[in-house]
């Protein structure tokens, strides 16, 4: 639960609730720092605090300050076991059966009240009970939140939204009560539909619903934020084989102590961080690292956990084990990266700290200055009550939920997920876009590229007998070989004009596999060899001083090379390289046009980088090759330092930390789901275009959000001194109020028509 950083201060993290807005973030923040030598970053998806305190401050006394402001915390539990929790509670839990009942009994109420066929004798009576669960249980979140607020004289949205609801019901139950003729006629009566005498049960009602809606679909979003920690540790293996004395024991893989030693079958996942002891073998490392070559391990090397053994059986000795291995350090990084982002508040959060004050002092000044103007009790009571129904929320708080609706919508249909309200503020900004090679500028799968063949051999026939041999092989180089020698030969007899299956390589006898080196066989009374240069040499193989620069001149490319010996001469080489996706290049130039520098990360060599770059447009100073998941997001980090608002586009595990700590993640939907849960954009089409067309859209509704806003303020600013010179009913206030927020929906549904 502490992670010590100094000899003098530590750093405790929190779980906090109750947070609703900005301003909840902004109070905690100012109360942990009120402790000397407290840094705190609050962070308010992930409902959490990171703080660095002093030896001297007790846990104890951080949890106390965040109890006087109004919210409660806990200690934050770290480890396999809290990052994997399933039985977390639903935090929509609590708001789904509110939202039921308020939409269920708000359709009566707004269809009663609005049209008079449907009135009968007294409805005003069944209206307002219809009405009372809706405005008191369904919409109770906001009045515990606007009372917790005012206990600790701060106001927010929720003070908004309480005050609104409960004013619109008061003032219409006041109405009905003092006048019960008001609607004893049925749709004779002066109610709402006649501009007289005025009940706005509907109003509290319709309030409550729409904003009880916009917090769940916040709530079920804020939810997702924390889950990226938990994918990332469920990536780890659950069971090792323990070998102990000569004999195999299978245990959980949390099990494991450094110092045992455990077996690692072909296929299976390595169960923590180590070094080989004995074996042989390809290991995968993608998950974690990015790389589209598996790495060639044995005696003495060392391995990470959660790689993939690809073909030969290891025995390794755990080093280290739990929270000590790379993926739970990489976890760590997803989970810092996030809680240190700082949260952008919205729009309406922010201003409604001067807001809220200023609609209440309005009204108590309109109703003293009528009084004092000789004004009649009634008469005050109305202009006070005016005040605060033409401030109701109504469209303030519609502006984001059913702005980020309509976009969100829209971008489901184009195959773009938006995280929230705050990845659209992220979008206005950036100017920078850092792009991992593997899986998203390339498609991370080995191609062959090139056939070099010495004098008397075509480069069809070296292809085909590398091809004979590597096809009995697991390898991915050997199935990329085997499969580029198998369709070349459908070729040739597709243009020889011949109906056999060209495809079909030759037989391969007494075939051999040296793991990290090649591997041989018998192809059609040859003996042939594929492997590593080095390896050639051991077998006392020649090569070709010719061959050799061939060779030396793919490799520097950045291309995968390995030769091809038969009857213990070298007769080829044939090159692999990871193919650029389809489109990349544009998508660049797309990017660019929008105003966005981009940068190349890979892990990488510089060869294979550089080439990537030239062939999409990048700038060579603006390429960082050899990078591991740590320095992805020092890159990141060091373009935040230098002023740039960056945003990171990945698709990889190594790409979860970077992308949580840019301004802004965009993940590839064809990456894995840690990448995806870290990100604030994610694009499902394995297209580098679609990350464009996310950021015009992403643009595209934060520019109709702030519409919305200016339209809800604009109708706030003009009404509130109108309603406190007594010129405005408060019915023809409720009308205002309904008509601002159908130009809000009807501004967000311009969305629905977004088009590339």
């Amino acid at each position: 639960m502490e992670q010590p950083t100094s000899a003098a201060a530590r750093v405790v993290e929190l779980d906090i609730q109750g947070m609703t807005c900005a301003s909840c973030v902004r109070r905690v923040e100012r109360k942990l720092d009120g402790i000397a030598g407290v840094e705190a970053t609050v962070n308010l998806p992930l409902e959490s605090a990171r703080v660095l305190a002093p030896a001297g401050v007790s846990d104890q006394d951080l949890l106390d300050r965040v109890a006087s402001a109004g919210y409660s915390a806990r200690l934050h539990e770290r480890g396999p076991a809290a990052g994997t929790d399933d039985g977390a509670k639903d935090p929509g839990s609590e708001l789904r059966p509110r939202l039921a009942l308020a939409a269920v009994l708000t359709v009566p109420v707004f269809a009663i009240s609005m049209i008079p066929a449907l009135q009968f004798p007294n409805w005003g009576w069944w209206v307002a009970l219809l009405a009372l669960p809706v405005v008191t249980w369904a919409a109770w979140p906001f009045h515990r939140a606007a009372a917790v607020n005012a206990r600790h004289g701060s106001s927010t949205m929720d003070t908004l939204v309480s005050l609104g609801i409960v004013a619109a019901y008061a003032f219409s139950a006041g109405q009905l009560i003092a006048d019960p003729a008001l609607t004893a006629h049925g749709m004779e009566a002066t109610g709402t539909g006649t501009g007289m005498g005025g009940l706005y049960f509907e109003v509290a009602a319709v309030v409550a619903t729409f904003l009880l809606l916009g917090r769940y679909l916040e709530a079920r979003a804020k939810a997702r934020a924390g889950s990226a920690l938990r994918s990332l540790l469920d990536l780890g293996a659950r069971e090792a084989t323990l070998l102990k004395d000569g004999v195999e024991y299978r245990i959980a893989a949390d099990g494991l102590v450094p110092g045992d030693t455990f077996v690692v079958r072909p296929g299976e996942k390595i169960a923590a961080d180590g070094v080989v002891r004995e074996g042989v073998s390809a290991v995968d490392t993608s998950l974690l690292t990015g790389e589209s070559v598996p790495i060639e391990v044995g005696p003495g090397n060392p391995v990470t956990g959660a790689t993939i053994n690809a073909s030969g059986r290891l025995i390794v000795e755990a080093t280290r084990v739990g929270s000590d291995t790379t993926l739970a350090a990489m976890g760590r990084l997803v989970s810092e990266a996030q809680t240190s982002k700082a949260p952008i508040a919205r729009l309406a959060d922010r201003i409604s700290g001067v807001f809220v004050p200023v609609v209440l002092a309005v009204a108590a000044v309109t109703f003293a200055a009528w009084l004092a103007a000789g004004g009649s009790l009634d008469s005050a009571f109305a202009a006070a009550v005016s005040v605060l129904v033409i401030a109701c929320p109504c469209a303030l708080g519609l502006a984001t939920p059913v702005g980020l609706l309509a976009g969100s919508g829209r971008g489901a249909q184009l195959g773009i997920l938006i995280r929230g309200p705050q990845v659209l503020e992220d979008t206005r900004t950036v100017n920078a876009l850092v792009l991992d090679k593997t899986g998203t500028v390339t498609t991370g799968r080995l191609a062959v590229d090139a056939v070099d063949a010495a004098d008397g051999w075509g480069a069809d026939r070296v292809l085909r007998f590398a091809g004979a041999v590597e096809a009995a092989s697991e390898h991915p180089i050997a199935r990329a070989i085997a499969q580029a020698a198998a369709n070349a030969g459908r070729d040739n007899a597709r243009g020889a004009g011949r109906t056999d299956d060209g495809g079909a390589l030759p037989r391969v006898d007494d075939f051999r596999s040296a793991a990290g080196g090649g591997v041989s066989g018998r192809v059609e009374d040859h003996d042939v060899a594929v492997g590593r240069e080095a390896w050639l040499n051991e077998n006392g193989i020649d090569i070709p001083e010719a061959l050799r620069e061939q060779f030396r001149s793919r490799e520097e490319s950045g291309a995968t090379a390995v030769w091809l010996a038969v009857d213990g001469s070298a007769v080829g080489t044939v090159s692999l390289r990871d193919t650029l996706k389809p489109g990349s290049r544009a998508a660049v130039e797309r990017l660019k046009a929008l105003g966005l520098r981009p940068y190349l990360v890979t892990g990488d060599n510089a060869a294979v980088a550089a080439r990537v770059a030239a062939e999409v447009g990048i700038a060579p100073s603006d390429v960082l090759a050899g990078v591991s998941p740590e320095g992805k997001v020092d890159a990141v980090r060091r373009l935040q330092a230098d002023g740039a608002t960056v945003a990171m586009a990945g698709d990889g595990v190594n790409d979860a930390a970077a992308l949580a700590q840019a301004d802004l993640g965009i993940a590839m939907g064809s990456g894995t789901d840690v990448a995806r849960e870290a990100a604030d954009l994610t694009v499902m089409a394995d297209d580098l275009a679609q990350v464009a067309t996310a950021i015009e859209l992403s643009r595209a509704t934060l520019r109709t959000i702030k519409a919305n806003l200016f339209w809800a303020f604009a109708y706030n600013t003009i009404g509130i001194p109108i309603a406190a010179l007594g010129l405005l009913n408060p019915m023809i206030g409720g009308a205002a109020m309904a008509a601002s927020s159908v130009l809000v929906v009807a501004n967000s549904l311009r969305l629905t028509r977004f088009a590339r």
